[in-house]
């Protein structure tokens, strides 16, 4: 008979990193509607998840009421994690695109177990099949930050492939900013992608990702952008915040031509009065690519997560789009609680991800 219980890792309590640890848990259910049993090969660890763990996770106001049971009931264990991809082991009777033994590459459910998990309850609208070019450590690095970035721009910002336009990206160097340069460059064909970095390998980094200029964030945004002398005929007409939304909303307005627009995915406290919002007619959008399933609202594309991860991995297995993925570790509770260590420290170049068959010492979720 096949065991009922596995390994996992997450928390019981919210709060620092040393929180995070191993525990034997029940197995997911059998999967029903549109559900897929996944074995997870390997994960990819985001902001999202330090906040999560950290009990200071705030895009929706009420999400630790949301997923009080988790921690409350049994098995008392809140399991983290988003990114992930694996092999389907069990379908339920209204999948349409996956059947067993599919590699796919997956977004779990805000509200729901997440990915840092031996199996793992997936829906296929948040699926793709595993890009052939790429082994389940990179697949796990991608589905978050691809997901958000194009929603971003197409869906919140709704940049026109082919447009004759500028976007400004803040924090190209980051797992979030260097899909989002390359998407803005490579698919949608922007002429003009500029990012912010502020060290030599961010900025290295940032160009290999697609930026046709990088900018200094430490420095004064506004006089560089204006140091740029951008051709007439190519507005700044974009801008995609990825970092303190508070601290750049204003010289961002300062640097947009009139009715351009913003997008932020970093939840703050801030006041538009006194910039340039208004007088230039800006729009501001948020983007969290949880608010489908998290407010079960379905008038919206239902099917558009699963498209893009397809898109993406033709994208990918042509060359268009590069895993931004730098770097590898062993799928342990240690090796997850030293990624939370490193994204912690701010220094981070694109994604770690981690994997199961990595080298290195324990069991795998041990």
């Amino acid at each position: 008979m096949a065991p009922s219980t596995m390994q996992a890792v997450g928390v019981t309590e919210y709060g620092p990193i040393e929180n995070l640890r191993a525990k034997e848990v029940p197995k997911p259910p059998k999967p029903t509607d549109r559900q897929m049993l996944v074995q997870v090969k390997a994960i990819s660890v985001n902001p999202i998840d330090l906040k999560v763990r950290g009990g200071i996770y705030d895009d929706p106001p009420e999400y630790y009421e949301r997923v009080k049971s988790l921690t409350q009931e049994s098995p008392n264990f809140h399991i983290i994690g988003y990114d992930g991809a694996g092999v389907v082991l069990e379908t339920g009777p209204e999948v349409n695109h996956f059947k067993a033994g599919d590699d796919v590459f997956y977004l779990a459910n805000p509200a729901k177990q997440g990915t840092y998990a031996e199996e793992v309850l997936v829906d296929e609208r948040h699926a793709g099949h595993k890009p052939q070019s790429l082994d389940f450590v990179q697949a796990a690095s991608m589905p978050l930050t691809y997901a958000t970035a194009y929603e971003s721009l197409v869906d919140r910002l709704e940049i026109k492939q082919g447009e004759k336009a500028a976007v400004l990206i803040i924090n190209g160097g980051g797992g979030m900013g260097s899909i989002t340069s390359q998407i803005a460059r490579n698919v949608l064909k922007l002429p003009i992608v500029i990012t912010t970095a502020s060290r030599p390998e961010t900025v290295e980094f940032s160009r290999k990702m697609g930026a046709t200029h990088v900018i200094n964030h430490r420095q004064d945004i506004v006089k560089q952008i204006q140091d740029l002398d951008l051709p007439a005929d190519t507005p700044l007409k974009y801008a995609f915040i990825t970092s303190r939304t508070e601290q750049y909303l204003g010289p961002v307005a300062d640097v947009l031509v009139p009715f351009g627009k913003i997008c932020s995915i970093v939840q703050a406290k801030f006041d538009m009065y006194g910039t340039q919002m208004m007088s230039k007619s800006l729009t501001f959008a948020w983007c969290w690519l949880g608010t489908g399933v998290y407010h079960n609202y379905l008038n919206d594309k239902e099917e558009k997560h699963h498209e893009w991860y397809e898109e993406m991995a033709q994208l990918m297995d042509q060359g268009t789009i590069k895993c931004h993925l730098m770097q590898r570790v062993r799928l342990t509770a240690e090796g997850i609680r030293e990624v939370h260590r490193r994204l912690d420290a701010g220094k981070a170049i694109g994604k770690i991800a981690l994997g199961v068959d990595e080298p290195g010492e324990g069991r795998a979720f041990c």
